[in-house]
């Protein structure tokens, strides 16, 4: 089955947000057996969203639409449903009691504008949405589906699972297609890519290689009948990357380099504390972007300045002997973390951030710092690009050079 998704909206258009939905679809249709062929995004016009569903109707089985369901003029999308299959939208009476029933049971008056997303085309059912007002579409005609969903992602994604997805695997026949990602560090695209290249010339599962904010990524596809033998395909080739790469690949699939540092946190029952400098407290808000870090972090220390630095345990003779940007000083910030906050374990960064020099060191410049009882160390790294971006990467290699050194225990 060949798929196509068209997210509508005219703010996608501008930039005000980002298509998320599109993403989120697309990653859902290969564990059906469905290829994605297309993605378009359209303003919120009648006749331009009736124009690119009439080429998707001409080369695709499955069309799947976001956006442009709700009441007010501008949601159009119905209507262009309507236009691009030559049929007429009716009101069906129950669809406009479920509606005035979901305003009443909130005490607010129904506008009657609202009456249009009480409405269907004959060749189309109504997919419900109980979190939202705005009801989707499921139509079949001529062995083609087109699945209507509203634009908000925790409606859509709920109408997808619940509605879109059981009707489509009643439907779907053939192969299906699974990816395994295997997340590294610290090794370069290219020579990622060199080191998987004896790999590389299979058909059956591929290996593609992704350049991502924590770090390289690579992805195993392959394609089977079935998940079980989908899997059985990946398990040899991900066996071997892994003998290749080492510990360089920290994770794989959703995992995150903070979930893994949360995780060799609690299992050894330490609690960890941070000091940062360039990353002005970066390092800390990711750490405790995972549920439950309350387990093991003890609390974060933004010491932006030399005399914050100092007033919680930085031996002052250090940064005048090596500068605040230094592998000693990134060490003692480590360490009085730890004892600043009673943590088992510290870890620092100190650097230049940019865009300017500082103490003679170019921008790019970062120390991460790591303590833990009685063993202490730092390391040097170097980061190319704008503030934000060594802000973010150094945060990532903090976290990655913390988890190794948990490991090595």
């Amino acid at each position: 089955m060949k798929a196509e998704i068209i997210s509508i909206g005219t703010e996608l258009l501008l930039g005000q947000i980002v298509d998320t939905n599109s993403a989120y679809l697309a990653g859902e249709l290969p564990a059906l057996g469905v290829d994605l062929y297309y993605i378009s995004q359209v303003g919120d016009n009648t006749g331009r969203i009736a124009e690119v569903l009439r080429r998707a109707w001409a080369r695709s089985d499955l069309i799947l639409t976001t956006g442009g369901l709700g009441p007010t003029d501008d949601d159009v999308t119905r209507d262009a449903v309507a236009q691009a299959l030559g049929e007429e939208m009716r009101i069906v009476p129950e669809l406009e009691e479920h509606l005035r029933q979901w305003f009443s049971r909130r005490t607010v008056a129904m506008p009657e504008r609202n009456l249009k997303q009480a409405t269907l085309v004959p060749s189309a059912q109504s997919l419900p949405n109980p979190v939202g007002t705005a009801p989707g579409w499921w139509v079949e005609k001529e062995g083609h589906i087109i699945a209507v969903m509203p634009g908000p992602p925790r409606e859509m994604t709920r109408m997808w699972r619940n509605e879109v997805v059981p009707r489509l695997r009643e439907r779907v026949t053939g192969e299906i297609i699974l990816s395994r990602t295997l997340k590294t560090y610290g090794v370069g695209e290219g020579t990622v890519d060199e080191m998987v290249s004896p790999h590389s010339r299979s058909s059956n599962p591929t290996i593609g290689t992704y350049a991502k904010p924590d770090g390289v990524h690579l992805r195993l596809t392959a394609k089977a009948p079935t998940s079980e033998a989908a899997r059985a395909l990946i398990a040899p080739v991900e066996e071997k990357l892994r003998e290749i790469f080492g510990d360089r690949i920290w994770g794989a699939d959703d995992e995150t380099l903070e979930g893994a540092v949360g995780d060799a946190l609690r299992s050894r029952k330490l609690t960890l504390a941070t000091m940062e400098s360039c990353t002005g407290g970066l390092l800390a808000s990711t750490i405790t972007d995972m549920a439950g870090s309350s387990d093991y972090f003890k609390g974060g220390l933004v010491t932006y300045t030399n005399e914050a630095k100092i007033a919680y345990g930085v031996p002052a003779q250090l940064i005048e002997a090596h500068g605040a940007v230094s592998q000693p000083v990134a060490q003692a910030m480590a360490q009085a973390a730890c004892r600043a906050l009673g943590a088992d374990v510290g870890v620092s960064v100190t650097g230049v951030a940019g865009p300017s020099s500082l103490e003679g060191k170019p921008p790019g410049t970062v120390f991460i710092g790591l303590a833990w009882g009685e063993k202490a160390r730092a390391h040097d790294v170097s980061f190319p690009g704008q503030r934000a971006v060594v802000k973010r990467r150094a945060t990532t290699a903090a976290l990655f050079l913390l988890r190794r050194f948990l490991q090595q225990g």
